[in-house]
């Protein structure tokens, strides 16, 4: 384990930004999604939650097909829900790129993880801030993307949770050891000083709510996360 901790395994890539729209303003929506493109934005990260498995309800399939049709980046779909099957097809004639589901909630996950595949969008499994790496080594063969929570899911702007840096740390270093090719993705209190530590240990995807649309200036907040 130590080894998966090594500063060999550190890189400095420029990570793509996926502004959570979760934290946008509804009455607005249509503008914020083109002022995220102009801002240069990699992708557009949809929380999608049921009041089940997290306490929050958010996007609904008729509000996300409307986002798609405007939307001129990747959609990335975070599934916060008990039964993440169902959403899959629906998602997939929307046309979202990303699509991760909970590994706490899904007892088939190799089958879960095809079946997206299967529908054309790339593959993602999300783990919560307690969840063990461990419970998801068997499935990094398949995916194309881990989503680590930095954060408890159900809720922005929250307080980024330190110990996810060593999750990402770890996976950075088993693909390269394992010669993968998967993409490490982290969602949760990320700001100018949280994503420092988070780019040399091999981060791809961060998603930042708050911290981008809470600003003045969209794109200024998304240059300094890419360019710290």
């Amino acid at each position: 384990m130590d080894k998966s901790f090594s500063d060999n395994a550190y890189s400095t890539k420029i990570p793509k930004i996926a502004p959570s729209l979760l934290s946008a303003d509804f009455c607005c929506l249509k503008s914020e999604i083109k002022s995220i493109h102009d801002a240069g934005g990699d992708l557009l990260h949809l929380d999608i939650m049921d009041g089940h498995f997290v306490p929050n309800l958010t996007f609904g399939l008729p509000v996300i097909e409307a986002i798609a049709k405007v939307s001129q980046i990747p959609l990335d779909a975070h599934l916060m829900v008990m039964n993440p099957d169902l959403y899959i097809e629906p998602l997939a004639k929307i046309g979202i790129k990303y699509l991760s589901f909970h590994q706490e909630v899904v007892h088939h996950s190799h089958r879960m993880i095809q079946k997206i595949k299967d529908f054309g969008m790339k593959a993602g499994i999300a783990l919560n801030p307690g969840t063990p790496i461990s419970t998801i080594l068997d499935l990094l063969m398949d995916v194309d993307f881990v989503l680590i929570m930095s954060v408890n899911p159900g809720f922005g702007g929250q307080k980024f949770i330190k110990t996810s840096i060593k999750k990402v740390q770890f996976l950075n270093n088993f693909r390269k050891e394992n010669q993968l090719k998967y993409e490490i993705e982290i969602d949760g209190g990320i700001n100018a000083e949280t994503i420092k530590p988070l780019i040399p240990a091999g981060i791809d995807i961060v998603v930042a709510g708050s911290y981008v649309f809470q600003s003045d200036d969209y794109q200024k907040a998304i240059r300094r996360l890419k360019n710290v």
